[in-house]
């Protein structure tokens, strides 16, 4: 299910900064909250996120809030089969850190999106001070992105923002369905590859090394 709520029209909303709204969402959902005319700062959207610690919640590029609920069990645990292959490739790869899915990135076009799985270059990542590293919203677009398709999420929407990704500067993304066993391999070069049913996926010429063995998630 998905919605979109003016906040100017809507009496339903979420909790904000100095102000408290309520709404009562179904599960699964995914839910667009509309501002019109209002621009958060970053301070004002650590506190949103504060105040809805039980939700996931991501900003598009016009400021919209994105709401999700937090993963299912389910989902966690594929993300964490996920996340343990790619901290242990990075770990003895060296060339790169990994991020899980609390990481938060503004990307270049205003977009704050938390992908399930993120890599960055070592050369990329720490030329930011560690005072900006520790920021809430660190600015800077991964170079590998992956979104784990949960119960709640609608496939058009993940592959829009997969499209985002690219646009903003990611070079490569994987958008892994376990619900039709498939793998979109989204390339710096637009195109996109749809792998059926794969045992394995190569992280090419980004992570040099790299393969996501996909017999946990399926």
């Amino acid at each position: 299910m998905s919605a979109v709520i003016d906040l100017a029209k809507e009496k339903q909303t979420f909790k904000m900064p100095d102000s408290e709204f309520q709404i009562e969402f179904p599960e699964p959902f995914f839910f667009i909250i509309k501002v019109p005319g209002r621009k958060f700062s970053d301070r004002e959207l650590y506190e949103i996120d504060a105040a809805n610690e039980d939700l996931r919640i991501e900003t598009n590029s016009d400021g919209d809030f994105e709401i999700m609920p937090p993963p299912f069990p389910e989902t966690s645990r594929k993300n964490i089969a996920i996340d343990a292959q790619l901290w242990i490739w990075a770990k003895n790869d060296k060339s790169g850190v990994c991020f899980e899915s609390s990481a938060k990135f503004t990307l270049p076009n205003g977009a704050k999106r938390m992908p399930d799985a993120a890599w960055i270059l070592k050369e990329r990542y720490f030329k930011f001070s560690e005072k900006e590293r520790a920021e809430r919203f660190t600015r800077i677009a991964p170079d590998f992105v992956i979104e784990l398709r949960s119960k709640s999420d609608r496939l058009p929407n993940l592959k829009k923002k997969m499209r985002e990704y690219i646009e903003n500067g990611v070079r490569l993304g994987w958008l892994i369905d376990p619900y039709q066993k498939k793998v979109h391999v989204y390339r710096c070069n637009g195109e996109i590859e749809i792998f059926e049913n794969p045992v394995k996926v190569s992280g090419e010429d980004v992570l040099q090394g790299f393969e996501l063995d996909l017999t946990e998630i399926w």
